[in-house]
């Protein structure tokens, strides 16, 4: 017989004295830890208040059967390994026990050595079962482990993004006190029109830093031209117009804004080809690209400027119906326009709102704003 673990004690349960005397010696003097009962009653008190390995069970016994108490063993110690004794005409019994969870049967009248193959069977898989099931939970636990570190690391990174686009847009603040109310609205804006074009949720990201960020490039731009309270000379639209490209030159090179680099750089393209500074058109404009044009006119035309009162809604809205097809994309124009005004009105107020009491913190979260 294999070398047994101390730990390991073996249940033997038979009506038959002579039976349950000649499995307990001979087990014992293969170094087994052996208890033995008269029926199934005795052995589940035995169970309640003692720690076995295996059990080893006739079938048919007075009162409770073997498979019965089998039955009742699998439900309170699923570990528990359990061995059927059978008559040789009771196969049926014996592939029934072993569908219940039996780990093997023994025939009566049994030869020893079966038995002792039998039981060393049993054990071994009971052990390998309890190992995997240990290695399962540990790996489990350092799944969680693993899981929790990452959502941790994750919220850092994600922290890490809220402080630097704070950065970028406190830093444009700084110079021109209108622009972050204006690139709050205008991001919210972008977002909602954007949802109606089946954007992922990776693409609504970018799409909203983008409009986020799309001035940061006036940062480039002289004081004296970018607060000048009348409107600019042509040498001066000539610097102006590089804002896009600076905007682009500094996102580029910080690796989670990449992406909506694009949307900076593209954002005062036209769709007639007028725009500035590489003059696209059409569909070689980036669709979010596009998509903000439209918007950023709305925001533009809704607010006050240096050199004018900010204009209804109603006539931004009829500016930008007359602008499809030239300005803008005639697709996004009408998407923009099925979206009732009162939409458009809400999110202005909610903005401007956030804003004067400093609570734009979530509107500088990279994901949180974004309905999946």
């Amino acid at each position: 017989m294999t070398s047994r673990n101390p730990q390991e004690r073996i249940l033997i349960v038979d009506d038959e004295a002579e039976v349950r005397s000649i499995l307990l010696r001979y087990l014992e003097n293969e170094g087994a830890d052996c208890v033995s009962s008269p029926d199934a009653m005795d052995a589940l008190n035995k169970i309640r208040n003692q720690y076995f390995s295996l059990v080893i069970s006739d079938v048919m016994m007075p009162g409770m059967s073997g498979m019965e108490l089998l039955r009742l063993v699998k439900k309170q110690k699923p570990e528990m390994a359990f061995i059927m004794i059978t008559g040789l005409m009771d196969i049926h019994t014996a592939v029934e026990s072993l569908r219940i969870g039996a780990y093997d049967f023994i025939t009566k009248p049994f030869e020893l050595l079966a038995v002792r193959r039998a039981v060393d069977r049993a054990l071994e898989r009971r052990r390998l079962i309890i190992q995997n099931r240990y290695h399962q939970e540990k790996l489990e636990r350092k799944v969680q482990e693993r899981t929790f570190e990452l959502n941790e690391a994750l919220y850092d990174v994600e922290e890490s993004y809220k402080i630097t686009l704070e950065a970028l847009v406190m830093a444009l603040d700084a110079r021109e006190h209108e622009t972050s109310a204006h690139s709050q609205r205008v991001r919210e804006y972008t977002l909602t029109l954007a949802r109606n074009f089946g954007l992922t949720h990776e693409d609504l990201i970018q799409l909203g830093r983008g409009a986020l960020l799309h001035d940061v490039g006036k940062i480039g731009v002289k004081d004296s031209i970018l607060l000048k309270p009348d409107k600019l000379t042509e040498t001066e639209w000539v610097e102006m117009r590089k804002h896009p490209q600076i905007g682009y030159e500094i996102l580029q090179n910080i690796e989670f804004l990449s992406p909506a680099a694009e949307i900076v750089l593209c954002h005062q393209e036209r769709w007639d080809g007028n725009g500035y500074p590489n003059g696209l058109t059409g569909r070689d404009i980036p669709l979010g690209a596009r998509i903000f044009a439209v918007v950023d006119t709305l925001d533009a035309m809704t607010s006050d400027r240096p050199y004018r009162k900010a204009l209804s809604f109603d006539v931004a809205m009829k500016e930008i119906r007359s602008g499809a097809g030239k300005q803008f994309d005639p697709r996004v124009a009408e998407a923009f326009l099925a979206i009732p005004k009162n939409a458009w009105l809400s999110i202005h107020a909610s903005v401007n709102k956030n804003y004067q009491n400093q609570d734009c913190i979530n509107f500088l979260c990279p994901t949180s704003n974004i309905s999946r």
